[in-house]
């Protein structure tokens, strides 16, 4: 299969620009033989572009081949911003987005997700040593230290609900940008996925990533593949051909080079409850 990136690969600013919307339901769209365009932000090992702008990292991969059970192979990957990811489904600039994107009640409100892909904690990357002995919401409180989050992450509302002051709290695109700011520090910590955390400090000298497990269980979050509100019967398709594959050893072996392992299997937690039932405010 033989990638390209279109334009909104570069951003997604210079696509709304350039391009038409596509109306109608996605199954009409395939049906036409037009691509799939499959939204992500540049978020590894969750998501990101390869050189020949191949959709890569395990939410991809998982994506990919539950489209290629259902028949589809003909998938366009469009590479944004992660705040520009549900705003582009929801005005139909693209037709399913992944990158590792929790399935929370403000999110439910605005698109649909599929059943849950896997299950995930957060952590923060902190400078080596971690010299501030940061593990939690409560010890970036407590010590006055600067946190940075990637807008539209739930780091940011946890990080609020747990008393953290607004001077307190640094917003940025991506997780480059946050790294960067823990390096120069102009940040003391991070906040971020445990995944995105784990796979920096192993790759950083620099960098130490805290315990997942030093965070409360209310900051567990399932992930789910984003679709538009008038794409249920796909959806519904979709959920379908994942049923036998999420969890099987065909599935971990596919996303084995990108560090998902068993134990982020979801389980038996459904889409209906979380939408519910995520964020919780307190522990």
């Amino acid at each position: 299969m033989k990638w390209k990136l279109t334009a909104g690969a570069v951003a997604v600013a210079l696509a709304l620009a350039a391009g038409s919307v596509q109306a109608g339901p996605l199954e009409d769209r395939v049906a036409a033989g037009e691509p799939i365009r499959l939204g992500f932000a540049n978020a590894p090992p969750w998501a990101h572009p390869g050189e020949d702008g191949s959709p890569l990292g395990f939410v991809n991969v998982i994506t990919t081949d539950v489209l290629a059970r259902m028949g589809h192979t003909n998938v366009e990957p469009v590479v944004t911003d992660w705040s520009g990811l549900i705003p582009s489904l929801v005005a139909e600039r693209v037709d399913i987005i992944t990158g590792g994107m929790y399935i929370l009640r403000a999110r439910c409100e605005n698109i649909d997700f599929s059943e849950p892909i896997g299950q995930f904690g957060n952590a923060f990357i902190v400078p080596a040593g971690n010299p501030m002995g940061i593990q939690t919401y409560q010890d970036i409180k407590n010590a006055g230290a600067m946190m940075v989050g990637v807008t539209g992450y739930i780091n940011i509302e946890e990080a609020r609900s747990e008393g953290i002051s607004e001077d307190k709290i640094m917003q940025v695109p991506g997780i480059t940008e946050a790294l960067a700011a823990v390096r120069a520090g102009r940040a003391d910590a991070g906040a971020m996925t445990s995944a995105e955390a784990d796979k920096i400090a192993r790759e950083a000298d620099d960098i130490d990533a805290t315990d997942t497990n030093a965070l409360p269980q209310w900051t567990f979050n399932w992930v789910g593949i984003g679709f538009h509100q008038d794409d249920d019967d796909f959806r519904e398709a979709f959920n379908a051909a994942m049923e036998g594959y999420i969890g099987s050893d065909e599935m971990l072996a596919n996303v084995a080079p990108y560090d998902y392992t068993r134990s982020n299997v979801p389980g038996d937690v459904a889409t209906e409850w979380i939408c519910v039932n995520r964020p919780v405010t307190d522990s």
